[in-house]
């Protein structure tokens, strides 16, 4: 379960000083707590997709925000964010390399028949199905659209 081991890395931060850290921890533990507050009433099928989800979407914000901060010369919070998305992507998943990523994404789109743009929609949607949290959706949308261009 990956919030026993959010728990476990809260206290292992907390007991080493490690100050940065135990902040980013902190702060995946505060979108948690408010992502649980709106699911409140639905039922969760599997925690551990759920968590998942919440952290990719933590590190594409953070990375966005890292990219606005280089772009705006504030090299120091572009460092900060690269330095908790570190720390969050201690949680998730190993996440597959690049050709890995491409040749599972061939794969799906030879068995889904997708010709082109148009069935972009099925194309992710199976890739979620097969590989939700292995691959980062921004990453399978980006060889998705290269591989069905052309």
């Amino acid at each position: 379960m990956i919030r026993d081991t959010l728990k476990a890395a809260q206290i292992e931060a907390m007991k080493t000083k490690a100050m940065e850290k135990l902040a980013a921890i902190r702060l995946i533990n505060s979108e948690l707590q408010n992502k649980d507050i709106e699911m409140r009433g639905q039922e969760i099928a599997d925690d551990d997709a759920h968590i998942t989800a919440v952290l990719q979407k933590m590190v594409k914000q953070r990375r966005e925000s890292a990219e606005m901060y280089r772009k705006g010369g504030a090299e120091d919070r572009a460092l900060t964010e690269e330095a908790e998305i570190a720390v969050i992507e201690t949680f998730l998943p190993a996440q597959m390399s690049d050709e890995e990523a491409e040749a599972a994404l061939r794969a799906i789109i030879a068995d889904t028949g997708a010709e082109g743009m148009k069935d972009m929609g099925r194309v992710m949607g199976e890739v979620r199905a097969r590989h939700g949290a292995t691959i980062e959706p921004a990453k399978a949308s980006a060889i998705a659209k290269r591989v069905l261009a052309g």
